[in-house]
């Protein structure tokens, strides 16, 4: 039988994120304890970005747009075992994954240490409805205006790793300015 999300168990870590305990989803986030999770952005052969829409039914930030794929990290998993769980259980695939960087916790993640991951795949993605409404490819020009135009539409998290991501990029590509600048 499956564990409803409040009774999932998260490991706690410490600003150091070095696991100091075990806690329900429920207890992790009412008291609000830093944790772990990630997110994966997966990218089109063209460059284009899929995003969520998140299910109106989950209970942190219903019907707002996110990563391709996110989620926690279970009690005992590690970080690149809960990106690929993620991609798998949200977007049915199967994708080497690349670790990017990591984000720290604080306020803006909702204490929760952040690694963000990226892969390439072209879909069709099988959608799971528990957890996502639908989702679509946006190039990296137009999520940089929305963020900037409509900030609520997202999750808390995205658009901070987003703007991480275009500072990653453009590091690696020699664009200061960035997809977005």
């Amino acid at each position: 039988m499956l564990r409803s999300m409040s009774e999932e168990l998260f490991d706690i870590v410490n600003e150091r994120d070095e696991v100091v305990g075990r806690a329900s989803r429920r207890e992790i986030h009412r008291l609000g304890l830093k944790h772990r999770s990630v997110h994966v952005l997966v990218f089109s052969a063209r460059g284009w970005l899929f995003l969520q829409k998140r299910s109106a039914a989950k209970d942190r930030h219903p019907g707002r747009w996110d990563s391709s794929a996110s989620g926690h990290v279970d009690a005992g998993e590690d970080y690149d075992g809960a990106a690929s769980r993620e991609l798998q259980e949200e977007l049915g695939l199967a994708a080497p994954l690349e670790r990017l960087f990591k984000i720290p916790a604080g306020p803006a993640t909702e204490q929760e240490f952040v690694w963000v991951y990226r892969c390439e795949a072209e879909g069709p993605f099988r959608l799971a409805p528990a957890e996502i409404e639908r989702g679509d490819w946006f190039a990296p020009e137009a999520v940089c205006r929305w963020i900037a135009e409509q900030p609520g539409d997202f999750a808390s998290t995205f658009p901070l790793a987003w703007r991480r991501w275009l500072e990653w990029d453009g590091r690696k590509s020699g664009d200061a300015g960035g997809r977005c600048g």
